[in-house]
């Protein structure tokens, strides 16, 4: 059975302001060591699983000629470009019912275009080991983070150790981000791991499942589904994709589906949520700091400092975080960094739409 990936690009990555714009979003930057894009490292990583012409990727429309200036061997029909924003549900569905129509039956792994892995020969061995699950039956798998620490801004997944199918688990139930003394619970129960938002199933399935649990979902896919193709695709997209139910994939099917499996990574993944994530990934200094471009700094630690064209000079800053963009510059509390969407907020009530 061919297998294909549907890679979901679709972010805005607010918290990543100001090097992140609407008109150049988290995705389409380089924000490790590597000279590639974010999008770019999701691809590469994947090559070993499935051919460049198998692979799609969901974004917004006005991100299409950055998909095709960045990953150039994708067709531009694997493009699939969202009118409007509608949560993973519809996403997802959109790209089942591409590929589906395209290719009949066939595997397709969901994946974000902004994760980081670390060890790309885990990941995709864990990938491989998912496939074969997905493939018998009507499995639903996904990929579980095993907890290295009581992390209070992922979701979880509950499993049974006892219920195994080769690699993976049998899913016992979806659980919402925990305050920090259920993380802790978590943690030390050994039962538990971080939901991921990585999905690996066949289109039949996962199309099965919406029309079972999202009935108003799978009618606006099917009329999509059925112009795929055709010289009317677009306007049908256009006028059918926005009608459809705003809804995450995790809410609408995982939660109320029955064969659910998940496998335990431990290929060093990370959500790059925020600019602590780039303390993370990024090497530090002897200050436990990550300085990059025309800093100075003097009595320093802690900090992650991105510099730009003009000189950042720093005295005694602890735990913050500073980003040069030229024409803005953020300064930020480590502990603050959640709030910088905030600052989008204030800027669209100012009429600050240039820096957005």
């Amino acid at each position: 059975m061919k297998t294909t990936a549907l890679i979901m690009a679709g972010g805005r990555g607010e918290r990543f302001w100001p090097k992140s714009r609407q008109n150049l979003p988290k995705q389409f930057l380089s924000l490790t060591n590597d000279s590639r894009t974010m999008i770019q490292l999701t691809v590469d990583r994947i090559k070993p699983l499935v051919a460049i012409q198998d692979v799609y990727v969901a974004t917004n429309k006005k991100y299409k000629a950055l998909v095709k200036e960045q990953l150039p061997g994708i067709p531009e029909e694997n493009i699939l470009c969202e009118p409007v924003g509608r949560n993973t549900a519809p996403c997802i569905g959109l790209g089942a019912a591409c590929v589906q129509k395209k290719d009949g039956d066939a595997l397709m792994m969901v994946l974000a275009s902004d994760s980081l892995i670390k060890n790309d020969g885990l990941f995709v061995e864990t990938l491989k080991n998912a496939l074969a699950v997905a493939e018998k039956g009507q499995n639903l798998c996904t990929l579980g983070i095993t907890p290295n620490y009581p992390e209070t801004g992922y979701g979880y997944i509950k499993f049974d150790s006892q219920k195994k199918d080769g690699e993976a688990f049998k899913v016992e139930r979806f659980v919402e981000k925990p305050d920090i003394e259920k993380a802790k619970e978590y943690l030390a129960d050994g039962s538990y791991l971080w939901n991921s938002g990585m999905f690996i199933w066949k289109v039949s399935t996962i199309l099965s499942c919406i029309k079972e649990f999202m009935p108003d979902l799978s009618a606006g896919l099917e009329k999509i589904q059925a112009a795929v193709g055709s010289a009317n695709y677009d306007n049908v997209l256009e006028s059918v994709f926005p009608t459809l139910p705003s809804e995450s994939i995790d809410y609408g099917v995982m939660e109320k589906a029955k064969d659910i499996y998940t496998l335990p990574g431990d290929f060093g993944w990370d959500d790059v949520g925020s600019w602590l994530a780039v303390g993370r990934i990024r090497e530090s200094d002897e200050t436990n700091s990550t300085v990059e471009g025309n800093v100075v700094t003097v009595n320093c630690s802690d900090n992650v400092i991105i510099g730009g064209k003009k000189l950042i000079a720093a005295v005694g800053l602890k735990n913050m975080v500073v980003v040069d963009a030229d024409d803005a510059l953020l300064l930020c509390p480590k502990e603050a960094c959640g709030d910088i969407k905030k600052v989008l907020a204030a800027l669209r009530e100012k009429g600050l739409e240039q820096y957005l």
